[in-house]
């Protein structure tokens, strides 16, 4: 069996359009935010700062 194989992902949040996932690493988890073509990679530091970001914007 292959290491993807044995790949563990836990789905954080999905819609018909987008989807945020995340699978393990030594350093805690890898945050796989899926936006039609693109995929954006983030450990997990990055995906607190990524969420602090979002929060900060307004519906305008």
């Amino acid at each position: 069996m292959s290491k993807d194989e044995n790949l563990e992902v836990d789905m954080v949040a999905e819609t018909e359009n987008f989807a945020v996932w995340r699978s393990p690493d030594e350093e805690g988890f890898i945050y796989h935010i899926e936006l039609g073509s693109i995929t954006l990679h983030l450990a997990s530091d990055e995906w607190e700062e990524f969420l602090e970001l979002m929060g900060d914007v307004d519906d305008k």
